[in-house]
């Protein structure tokens, strides 16, 4: 089945760019949220980057003007029910994520193919709040989604042949790379990286070397675009927290228990540069 119409949930910086990238791709996008004040905040955000992009003449006016016609928004669930595929990209707790998928197994037809864009949490879990196992899956796509070529198709237990298939032919519509992942907590990525990014935040935390110095030296001695406490920030430090306990909470293993620092920062309400204050000052 080829997607033409895509339900997004959550118009923040992942659900925003999915909307984005997904109407420059030729779809109907439907983009939800709370309020109408997140709406527009997410909405006037895709303008933007489009509007930047006109200026850097990487995209014409023309291309602009069409991709903006092919974007709605609402705050209206019921809304979707028209939706081909609904991706869903909201805070990262299963609990708000399972309300939600069950609110809209009772809006869309069974045909629905509906898909998680989390990067850590259990797929299955997730669709056992719903009556269509069989057309449930993740679609991981990574921060900035308008220029990360990666997207991580999630198979669960009961995930179909068909669905994973459609979900490939769709990230690639998109112009990104698919590439497929069982459904175990971080997937291939993030089960990848997020010990590394724990290690930094240690060595930090133990006075072993600066911030600075860290980044510095996983940028030019690995050839890294962005050292690992900067990529934090960039994540968003409470994000980064959720990942860990979902992962380590799945694992038992040290590698992912949350460091104290971790913890106390964004208790601090230091959350990166969503909110200005991280391992660096925004």
């Amino acid at each position: 089945m080829e997607i033409r119409t895509l339900g997004v949930v959550g118009c923040g910086q992942m659900g925003a760019g999915i909307a984005q990238v997904a109407a420059q791709a030729g779809c109907d996008v439907l983009v939800c949220e709370v309020g109408d004040e997140l709406l527009q905040k997410g909405l006037g955000r895709i303008a933007s980057l489009l509007a930047k992009d006109v200026e850097r003449g990487k995209l014409d006016a023309a291309e602009r003007d069409a991709t903006l016609a092919r974007l709605k928004g609402t705050t209206e669930l019921a809304d979707l029910r028209g939706c081909e595929l609904v991706v869903e990209a909201i805070v990262e707790r299963i609990e708000a994520k399972r309300e939600l998928f069950a609110q809209l197994d009772t809006i869309c037809p069974p045909e629905t193919i509906f898909a998680s864009n989390t990067s850590s949490l259990t797929i299955v879990e997730m669709a056992a709040a719903t009556q269509r196992p069989d057309r449930f899956a993740g679609l991981h796509f990574f921060n900035p989604v308008p220029l990360m070529k990666l997207v991580e198709v999630v198979r669960a237990i009961g995930t179909s042949d068909t669905t994973i298939a459609t979900l490939r032919a769709f990230g690639e519509r998109l112009g990104k790379t698919v590439v497929e992942a069982k459904d175990t907590p971080g997937f291939i990525v993030n089960r990848l990286l997020l010990p590394y990014l724990l290690d930094a935040i240690r060595i930090y935390e133990e006075g072993r070397a600066t911030a600075e110095d860290i980044d510095t030296g996983m940028r030019l001695g690995c050839n890294h675009p962005m050292g690992p406490l900067a990529l934090c920030d960039y994540i968003g430090l409470d994000t980064m927290l959720h990942i860990a306990e979902s992962m380590f909470d799945e694992y038992r293993e040290p590698r992912f228990a949350a460091p104290v620092l971790l913890r106390r920062m964004v208790q601090a309400g230091m959350y990166g540069r969503k909110n200005g204050k991280g391992f660096y000052q925004y």
